[in-house]
This record gives structure tokens, sequence and C-alpha cells, in this order.
């Protein structure tokens, strides 16, 4: 009994880890970057997953590389994918045109109709004067547009028409981006995550991202794995998982669905028991955390109202802050002892972790890097196509975030979180759900705010109910950690974008669509009007 109830004691505590903390330090404007020993993990088990990488070539004879007119590729067969996008090598080049694929069904003769790529992705990306957005890894690139199991291709990209000038050229080194997602976690386990549905299995076909040339043979690109340094589990990492004690291999139990509240239970006891203090576990906990974060738990399981608040009480401060290089005047962030005189803070919602939808954590850069708090959030829509199923989101996921980081040379995922059509929310770029992870999300605005996106594309198609509802609880939960209404306003400065010019302050709503701080349809007219419907329900959440 003794022995269960400090097992229940450690597992309690690392739920706390896997909570906000907030900071007592004043709020200027920095960017956080873990230091190496903290941040750097061991190798996680290899998961499946490859990129095939075609160069595109003339359709037409007005065509050249990186020149105007037409350029593409002829239907071939090609190995399994499941999503596309496509690249070229500088991404400051815009490209003026339109991009359209057919793709067809594995094992069928059967061809889709052209389906129109988003050439627009640039304002998804990192700001500008940002160490990852001036990275030489950097590449223009188009959204990704999910096509489902895919074993044959057709492309054409044309340059859009021109006045009197011309048509403008299409930018270089233009490439077709194949992307095969690999089998998840989700086939390789019976661990049932929050899902709505049963997940589904998508073919693996390796772990290499694999460049195809016209007559020539393949050449392969890996990403390394990291080593672990010595003295690693000496540091603190963010917290992802609700039990850090828990072994990677140990099974976890079913999550229901919808996963209920959990509440803090009163235990009676007949003698005190002696277990050290909370934070002697804290530390502990702590240094567990940083081996086994990624390989913990595929979920985080809600939290009640009431448990969010009295947990996030006991939080330590974040942690120690360093100056950054460019961005954001704030208001002086909220102590632990003023939030707690007005926890408005909504509770916590199910999240599915990297590890639930199947990260593979060796292709992005191994340290994290924070913003100093979370003043608003914007939500988009990811415009990869409405045609999947909540079953196939976890293999949407492990495609959007192989094309940002292997084919696009994003650090890491865009996006902080995810939601897919049933509702269910995913946590997103790593550094932990609670923590003021530094997005690129929003060109120019990515500090001090969290990025959302809704899987789908919603210019003309409605966003599902369960989605705009999920957008609520989530930011309910992730403002009230740092003290926003979610119906209130914030002030930001612009880092620069083609709407606000670098260091021009803008008020936003707390909780913002991607097109207030950018010149872009993101999120799509029908997401964007359902934001009113939002900012209500999650300041109700918060229990204003």
């Amino acid at each position: 009994m003794r022995a269960s109830l400090v097992s229940s004691i450690a597992v309690t505590c690392a739920a706390v880890l896997a909570l906000p903390v907030s900071s007592a330090a004043p709020a200027a404007a920095e960017v956080l970057v873990q230091p190496p020993a903290a941040s750097a993990l061991p190798p996680a088990p290899d998961l499946p997953g490859s990129t095939q990488s075609l160069p595109l070539g003339p359709l037409g004879p007005s065509s050249r590389a990186g020149g105007s007119g037409e350029q593409g590729l002829p239907r071939r067969d090609v190995k399994p994918f499941s999503l596309v996008g496509v690249v070229w090598d500088d991404p400051r080049a815009p490209l003026h045109g339109t991009v359209q694929v057919r793709t067809r069904a594995t094992g069928t003769d059967t061809w889709s109709e052209w389906q129109d790529v988003e050439t627009h992705n640039d304002e998804h990306g990192a700001d500008p004067d940002s160490a990852e957005g001036t990275s030489r890894a950097l590449r223009g690139s188009t959204a990704p547009l999910w096509v489902g199991d895919s074993d044959g291709v057709e492309i054409r990209v044309r340059a859009e028409a021109g006045g009197t000038g011309g048509a403008p050229p299409l930018p270089a080194g233009l490439r077709l981006e194949l992307v095969d997602p690999g089998e998840g976690p989700e086939a390789q386990t019976e661990t049932e995550p929050v899902l709505e549905t049963e997940p589904g299995t998508e073919p693996g076909t390796g772990t290499e991202v694999e460049q195809v040339a016209e007559a020539a043979p393949p050449q392969t690109r890996t990403a390394p794995a990291p080593a672990a340094p010595a003295g690693a589990t000496a540091a603190v990492a963010p917290a992802d998982a609700t039990s850090a004690a828990v072994a990677p291999e140990a099974p976890l139990p079913p999550a229901p669905t919808p996963a209920p509240a959990a509440t803090v239970p009163a235990t009676t006891l007949a003698a005190p028991l002696t277990a050290p203090p909370l934070s002697g576990l804290l530390a502990g906990l702590g240094a567990i955390n940083a081996q086994l974060t990624p390989y913990v738990a595929p979920w985080l399981p809600a939290l009640s109202k009431e448990a969010t608040e009295a947990i996030a009480s006991y939080l330590p401060p974040f942690l120690p802050r360093t100056p950054a290089s460019g961005a954001e005047a704030q208001e002086p962030a909220k102590t632990p002892v003023q939030a707690a005189a007005a926890p408005y803070i909504g509770p916590r919602p199910a999240i599915v972790t990297r590890k639930g939808w199947g990260a593979d954590e060796s292709i992005r850069e191994k340290t994290f890097v924070y913003t100093n708090t979370i003043k608003a959030a914007f939500v988009h829509h990811s415009a990869t196509g409405n045609n999947y199923t909540c079953a196939q989101a976890p293999s949407v996921l492990r495609s959007i975030y192989r094309y940002h980081v292997l084919s696009s040379g994003w650090r890491d995922f865009g996006y902080n979180f995810a939601i897919d059509k049933c509702g269910n929310i995913y946590e997103g770029r790593a550094g932990g759900v609670d923590k003021p992870v530094l997005g690129a999300h929003t060109l120019g605005f990515n500090t001090s705010t969290m990025g959302i996106a809704v899987l789908g594309t919603f210019s003309t198609t409605a966003p599902p109910a369960a989605s705009v509802t999920a957008v609520a609880r989530l930011t309910a939960w992730k403002l009230g950690l740092h003290g926003i209404n979610p119906k209130g306003s914030v002030t930001l400065t612009s880092g620069g974008g083609n709407l606000y010019a670098k260091g021009t302050k803008v008020k936003f709503n707390a909780i913002a669509g991607h097109r207030d701080g950018f010149a872009t349809d993101c999120p799509g007219s029908l997401l964007y009007g359902k934001l009113g419907t939002a900012r209500t329900s999650a300041a109700s959440y918060q229990g204003r």
C-alpha cells in the first residue's frame, strides 16, 4: 500500500512537470535556447518514412529551368507516397504562378483530377531576423498537399500571365517532393491514443530521403541521429508526458474517448507516510524527464479546471533568461503569486504528444528555442486539403513534419499545435506543450505567440464544430497559463512582413487569424469567421 502510494505521488509530480511554468523575470523581448546538455536526447528508435525528391523539367518549348513558361513531370510510376509539395533553391524568390498535381491511388489505375497546391507558403515561416529565418538550409516551398496513398504522379507548374514585361520567371531549382509518412506508432502498439476512430496503418518504405534525378542513380540524404552527451541526465528538459517514471516500453492503459477530465483524488491515511519533499521529487523526476520525455506517453489526459489550477500554483520558474536579438516590447509577465490570485486558466485538454503521432526526433534540430511568454494565439489552416480521416491525422502530421524539416529546411514542425477534424489536439514543435516554444507559423509575429494549425483547407469549406471547440479549449488553457483573456486584445511588435513593417506595434485579438498579421487567405474565410465563437467559448472555459 505504501509503495503504491509513493508511486502515485511520483506520477502526480511527473504530471506537474508536464504543466506550465510562470516567469517572475521581466518580460523583455528575448529568445531562450536550452543548453545542449539539457536538450540533447538519446537517439529514438528508427521510424519509417521517406521523401522522394524529383527535379522538374520543361514541359513546353518556351520553358527553361529557372525561366518562364511551364515546368513539371509527365505521368510516371513512383514509390508510395501520401503528401506532395514543391520546393526551390532560393527561399526569398516567390513562385508567381500555379502548381497542379494529379495522383494515382496505390495499386489501381485510378487517377485523380488536377488538384491545386497553395503556392504562397513563406508567410508561415520563421521571422526574417531569427536564426531559423536566416538559415542556409532554407528553401522556397509551396504548402504541402495531402493526397492519400498513391504510387503515380503528374505535375505542372505554370508561370502566371505577364503584362507588358512578360511573365515573371519561375524560381530556379524546382523539385517535386513526395512524402511517405511511414507506419506510425498507432500500428505498432495496442495503446489507444486520443482519437475518435481507430487509427489506420500506412506503409513505410525506409528512413532515407531519396534524391531522384533523370538518368542518374538515386542520391540519399539522411539526418544524423544525435548522441547523448555526458551529464545530460543532470538537467531538466521540458516535460511532454504525464508520467516520466514509465519506461518507454511499458504498456499504457487505454485512453477513453473522449478523455474524461481528471481530478486530484483525496486519500485518507491511517498513518502519515515519509516521502521526499515536493521539490526533491520535482528535481529527480525532471532529471529522468530529460532522457525519457520523447519516449514515454502517447497522450496527455485531460485535467479538470480545479486540478489544472491547483497544480499550476506549485510550478517552479521557467529558465534563466538571456537577451534576444530582436523583437518584442512586452508588458511585465504575471508572477506566480499574481497568477494564483486570479487563476483564470482553462482545464488542460487531452493532447496527443509527438510520440503519439510518431514524430522522428532524429531529424529535427536538437536544441529548443523559447520566447518569453505567450500573449496571443494565431489560428491557421494547414491548406493540406480535407481529404483525410481522423485516423489518418497522425500520418498527415508526420508528412508535414518531414516536409517542413527535410524538404523546406526548417528546424522542426512549424506550428506549436495541430487540431484535426474530430477535434483531437496534437503537440507540434518540440520543447514542451506547457512552455512558450518559439514556432515558425506567422511571419513577423512568432515572438510571444503560439501557432495552431487546423488540419484542412477552409476557404470554401466550413470547419467542423469539433475543431472550433478544440481551438477554444486549447487557447483557454495555454493563454490562461500566461494570464491572457481570450476575449481581450494584446499589442505585438512586428518582426517584418507584407502588412506591417519591422518595429510597428500592432493591436491584435488574443485569438487572431493568420491574415490579421499577414496578407494571406489563411486560415480560410470560413474558419476565420468562427474565431469570435472560439474567443467567447475560451473565456467561458477560463471562468470569465
